[in-house]
């Protein structure tokens, strides 16, 4: 498997996603699964450099992860308080780790990396695997776009634009960055999903939608929202 975060991008990866460190955004996603996690322990599919886990961690709550990307990883071995988090080197929908969890969490689109059903699949089926007796899968994911050409980002220093393609569910988010003054261009290739399809998958693997959000905010999820916060507990 391909491991689109390795190099450049890891190195960077923190810079370019700042706003995602913003308090404003990362508070309520604590928050959000803290309570979800309550005394538990917590294990993040795709924990990277360690955005949510760490902070998470600081709740006195335990997180394990898992990660494909050697170089994000190394990322977050950097950080202080890093050593209070196990990480499993490995793909998400087949690693697995030691021991169950009050939650399963999976952020920021990560869902998409896995670039086929079969692999989608396996990936709820895995974090059931991982699941106490009610314990709960979180998956933070945009809602597919309706047309082929969408800008999602226009800055001076960077450019997003996905490419959709309905037949396939294909997704290419192309980034457009300027770095020391050249334009570097880095395409990555995604799966983009339906809610509706999300809670097929989890029906398969036992698990019963309990929520849906528009954010981490609990803001209503209705026809206009652009991504969604969903809850699915172990039956």
């Amino acid at each position: 498997m391909t491991d689109w975060f390795a190099g450049r991008v890891a190195d960077r990866y923190d810079e370019t996603s700042a706003e995602m460190f913003d308090p404003a955004v990362l508070g309520p996603t604590v928050d959000f699964l803290a309570g979800l996690a309550g005394d538990g322990p917590a294990l993040e599919l795709a924990i990277g450099t360690g955005r949510v886990a760490l902070p998470l961690s600081q709740r006195r709550i335990r997180v394990t992860g898992i990660d494909l990307s050697h170089d994000m990883v190394a990322k977050l071995r950097e950080k202080p308080g890093a050593d209070r988090i196990d990480v499993v080197l490995g793909d998400i929908a087949t690693t697995k780790v030691e021991g169950t969890f009050a939650l399963v969490y999976l952020v920021w689109n990560s869902i998409n990396n896995l670039r086929t059903q079969d692999a989608q699949v396996a990936c709820f089926a895995n974090a059931a695997s991982h699941l106490d007796p009610a314990g709960c899968f979180v998956v933070e994911v945009g809602v597919p776009n309706r047309t082929p050409l969408q800008v999602f980002d226009l800055g001076d220093t960077h450019v997003g634009i996905d490419e959709y393609d309905a037949d396939t569910q294909r997704l290419v988010s192309h980034h457009f960055s300027l770095h020391e003054g050249q334009w570097e261009r880095i395409s990555m290739p995604f799966r983009a999903v339906s809610p509706a399809e999300l809670d097929l998958m989890a029906r398969l693997a036992g698990l019963s939608l309990r929520e849906r959000w528009a954010n981490w905010r609990r803001e209503p999820f209705t026809a206009e929202s652009t991504k969604h916060v969903s809850v699915w507990e172990k039956r």
